[in-house]
C-alpha cells in the first residue's frame, strides 16, 4: 500500500520546519504535503476548527500518514476524525501528545501559563516563537543562517488565547498505528509516555527543529514507521 505523508508543523512557527523532509520522502517516490498553518489565528476564537479545516484541505486522497511536530500533536485526534478512513498511521515527532480519552485538551501546561503571559502585549498578542529564547539558543535550534531567516520570517505573532483554548480530543482517535520520534531532552516525558502507550520509539538526537538538520534521517524513520504493518508476516 503507498502511504502518502500529511506533515503537520506547530502553528506557532510555519510550514519550513517540514519542508526538507517532505523533498526528502518525496525523492523516494512519496507523496509528501504540508499545509500551512500560519493564519489559522487570524480571525476570532476558537482557533482549532481552522487549524483542522486547513490540514484537511491540504490531505491528499487515499492512505495518509499524519505527522505532527511539537504542539501540532495536540491536533492529531481531530486530524483523525476529520479524514476518517484515510489514516493509517499517526506519528509525533518532538510533539505534545494528546490524552488517549475523550475530553479536551490545552497547548499550554498550565506550568508555562505565566511565561507565556509576561510575554504578551497590552493585546494579549505573543511575539514570534524564537523571540521567546535567547538568540544564542535559537542559533542552536536553526544552525544553518538562511534557514533561519525564512524561519523567523514565516512566524505568526499568535494570541495568548491560542494557548489556552480546550482543543476537543475525540474517543478513540488511536485506533491505527503510531509512533514517537524524539531530539530534544524536553520531550523525554513524552517519549515515555508513547513506550508506555505500547508505541515504536525512537531517538535522534538534536534540538526541537532537528528535522531541518537531519530530514534524510527523520524522513527514514517516517518511511520505516509507517509502512512497518506492512512488513510483518
Amino acid at each position: 500500500m503507498d502511504v502518502s505523508f500529511l506533515l503537520v508543523h506547530s502553528p506557532s512557527v510555519g510550514p519550513t520546519t517540514w519542508r526538507p523532509v517532505a523533498e526528502a520522502l518525496r525523492a523516494r517516490g512519496h507523496t509528501a504535503v504540508v499545509p500551512p498553518l500560519t493564519d489559522v489565528a487570524a480571525g476570532p476564537p476558537p482557533y482549532w476548527p481552522r487549524v483542522v479545516d486547513e490540514v484537511a484541505a491540504g490531505a491528499p486522497r487515499g492512505q495518509l500518514a499524519v505527522v505532527a511536530h511539537s504542539n501540532a500533536g495536540l491536533f492529531v485526534p481531530l486530524v483523525v476524525q476529520a479524514l476518517a478512513g484515510q489514516i493509517t498511521a499517526c506519528l509525533f515527532v518532538d510533539a505534545a501528545l494528546p490524552p488517549r480519552r475523550e475530553g479536551t485538551v490545552t497547548a499550554a501546561e498550565p506550568e508555562f501559563l505565566p511565561f507565556l503571559r509576561s510575554l504578551a502585549d497590552e493585546s494579549g498578542v505573543l511575539p514570534r516563537w524564537t523571540s521567546w529564547w535567547p538568540e544564542e539558543d535559537v542559533a542552536a535550534l536553526l544552525p544553518d543562517p538562511r534557514v533561519r531567516e525564512v524561519v523567523v520570517a514565516e512566524q505568526p505573532r499568535l494570541p495568548l488565547s491560542y494557548y489556552l483554548e480546550p482543543i476537543p480530543v475525540p474517543a478513540r482517535w488511536d485506533h491505527v498505528r503510531s509512533g514517537y520520534l524524539w531530539f530534544a531532552e524536553a520531550y523525554a516525558a513524552q517519549a515515555k509516555e508513547a513506550e508506555e502507550r505500547g508505541w515504536p520509539v525512537s531517538r535522534i538526537p538534536g534540538e526541537h527543529l532537528h528535522q531541518l538538520v537531519a530530514p534524510e534521517a527523520v524522513a527514514d524513520w517516517l518511511l520505516a514507521t509507517a509502512t512497518e504493518h506492512e512488513r510483518r508476516p
